[in-house]
């Protein structure tokens, strides 16, 4: 009941004096168009993920992609596979055989947040979310890669910049970025 009260309590945003809540929420089959249409609006085409892809994804790792809902519209999504690498590598996006349920550390393919949604903790507490899942699963950490305007923000998660990555996805500059469980402190 905490655990419900908490996210209840982090779900409730202000935009515009009005009141907000969202559902954080695993991935149905149902939300293929939804999770494509929002990494459309997300990402630059070279970069975001096809609907096949995502097809892929939902079939291989339900259960590390997850849904910010309001109102029955998604909004937002937290997605990637469990891997035993501490980096990264540009086959994992596309090729959801990559995935090791048992994996070491959880990856993030993508954080996605609609514009009329950004800058309300959506983003944060999707982000939360998959730190506390990757934790349940007894993982060792997370990884991802972004660019080096968001390095910054996720170093506010605890996450460390290890440098420029050897991906080359969508034609971008990558940094490789890895939050450990060791280093956090209780």
């Amino acid at each position: 009941i905490i655990r419900l009260l908490t996210l209840f309590v982090k779900s409730v945003c202000v935009k515009e004096k009005n009141f907000m809540t969202y559902t954080i929420r695993p991935v149905r089959p149902t939300d293929l168009a939804a999770v494509t249409e929002v990494e459309a609006i997300c990402f630059p085409a070279a970069e975001a993920a096809a609907e096949e892809s995502f097809k892929a994804r939902i079939a291989a790792f339900p259960e590390c992609f997850f849904v910010a809902e309001a109102d029955g519209k998604i909004i937002g999504f937290i997605n990637g596979c469990a891997t035993d690498s501490k980096t990264i590598y540009d086959e994992m996006y596309e090729n959801s055989a990559c995935h090791r349920p048992d994996g070491a550390y959880q990856s993030i393919f993508g954080l996605d947040v609609i514009p009329d949604y950004r800058c309300q903790g959506i983003a944060a507490a999707l982000m939360d979310h998959m730190i506390e899942d990757a934790k349940n699963k007894g993982r060792k950490g997370l990884i991802l890669t972004c660019k080096d305007r968001l390095i910054h923000y996720y170093a506010k998660f605890g996450y460390k910049n290890m440098g420029i990555s050897k991906s080359v996805h969508g034609g971008a500059v990558w940094y490789d970025m890895i939050l450990e469980f060791g280093d956090q402190k209780s």
